[in-house]
C-alpha cells in the first residue's frame, strides 16, 4: 500500500510546527516530513520536536546536506532519535544544493564522492560498527557509537540526475527524489536506482528500496493560480505533470499515478502561500488518505 505523507515546508514559521504535527498525528497521515533547506530550519531539531509532541505519526527528515555535517555528528543525532523513538524515524541525507553549500563555505569539489563516503560511514556507524576510514572527505579513527540503534535503521539519500540516482541504489537504503518529479521522471529514476543496485550486487534478498516522490498540491479557491506561482518560484515547469490542483479525489488519483510509476511514498506538499497549513494536513489525512489505493 502506498504510504501517504505530507510535509512541513520551511517557508512556514517554526512556531507553526506544533499544531501541524498534532493535526498530522490525529488525522491519520502516514508520515510527516521536515526539510533542512538552507537557511531556514534544522531538520533534526524539528524532527525531535514533532516526535516528542506526537504519539503515532512517522517522521522523516529530507534531507540533511552532508557538506554541512560531520558524519559522526549525524550518526550521533540519528542514533539518539532512533533510541528515543524507535520505529518512528526516517533519515535522509544528500549532497545538498551546491549554490547553498557555496554560500556556507562547504562546497565539495566532488559532491558524489562525499555523498558515497558519507553514506558508507553513516550506515556502518548506525549498524554499531567501529569505523576507521581515510577517505577524500570522510575521515574517522576508530569511531563507534556508545548508543547505536537497537537495529540498524535504513538511511535514505536524496537524488537527482542519473549519476546520483545510481549512487543511491548502490549505497543507500532508499531514494528521495527532488521536488517536481512527474510520474515519467519517477519511472526513469526507478530504473537508474535499479541499475545502481544491480551494479552493487544488491538485487538478491535486499527487500524493497523505498522511493519517495513529492507532489505539489493546492485545493480550494485560487488553487490553480497558487500552484503555478509556487512552481515558478521553485523553478519547476508549471505545465509539467508534477503538480495537482483539485479536490481530494483528484489528489488521490494523482497519488495513485505516482505510485504506479514506482513511488512507494508520495508526499503531498502544500504551496508556500497555503492559507491554513493545519487544515491542509487534516484534509490530506481525513479526505485524501481514504481514497488512495
Amino acid at each position: 500500500m502506498t504510504r501517504l505523507a505530507t510535509v512541513f515546508i520551511p517557508q512556514f514559521a517554526p512556531e507553526q510546527l506544533r499544531p501541524v504535527a498534532e493535526a498530522a498525528d490525529a488525522a491519520g497521515v502516514d508520515e510527516l516530513w521536515v526539510w533542512e533547506d538552507c537557511f531556514y530550519e534544522s531538520g533534526v531539531a524539528t524532527a525531535a520536536a514533532v516526535l516528542a509532541w506526537t504519539e503515532r505519526v512517522h517522521v522523516a527528515i529530507g534531507i540533511l546536506p552532508v557538506p554541512l555535517r560531520n558524519v559522526a555528528l549525524v550518526a550521533m543525532e540519528a542514533a539518539t532519535l532512533h533510541r528515543l523513538f524507535p520505529g518512528r524515524v526516517t533519515l535522509g541525507v544528500g549532497h545538498g544544493v551546491q549554490s547553498w553549500m557555496g554560500q556556507a563555505g562547504a562546497r565539495a569539489a566532488s559532491p558524489l564522492t562525499l555523498l558515497r563516503e558519507h553514506l558508507t560511514a553513516l550506515r556502518a556507524l548506525l549498524a554499531g560498527e567501529r569505523v576507521t576510514v581515510d577517505g577524500r572527505y570522510v575521515k574517522l579513527d576508530g569511531v563507534e557509537l556508545a548508543w547505536p540503534p537497537e537495529q540498524a535503521p535504513p538511511v535514505l539519500s536524496g537524488g537527482t540526475g542519473p549519476k546520483t540516482l545510481r549512487l543511491t541504489g548502490e549505497a543507500a537504503d532508499g531514494t528521495i527524489l527532488a521536488g517536481g518529479a512527474s510520474p515519467e521522471v519517477v519511472r526513469e529514476a526507478a530504473e537508474a536506482v535499479r541499475a545502481g543496485r544491480a551494479a552493487a550486487g544488491r538485487t538478491g534478498g535486499g527487500g524493497e528500496h523505498p522511493l519517495v516522490a513529492s507532489v505539489l498540491v493546492a485545493s480550494g479557491p485560487g488553487a490553480e493560480r497558487r500552484l503555478a506561482d509556487d512552481a515558478r518560484r521553485m523553478g519547476w515547469d508549471p505545465a509539467a505533470e508534477a503538480h495537482v490542483a483539485g479536490d481530494a479525489a483528484a489528489v488521490a488519483a494523482a497519488v495513485d499515478r505516482w505510485a504506479a510509476a514506482g513511488a512507494t511514498t508520495v508526499v503531498v506538499q502544500p504551496t508556500a502561500d497555503e492559507p491554513d497549513p493545519v487544515a491542509f494536513v487534516r484534509w490530506v489525512g481525513r479526505e485524501v488518505r481514504p481514497l488512495v489505493s
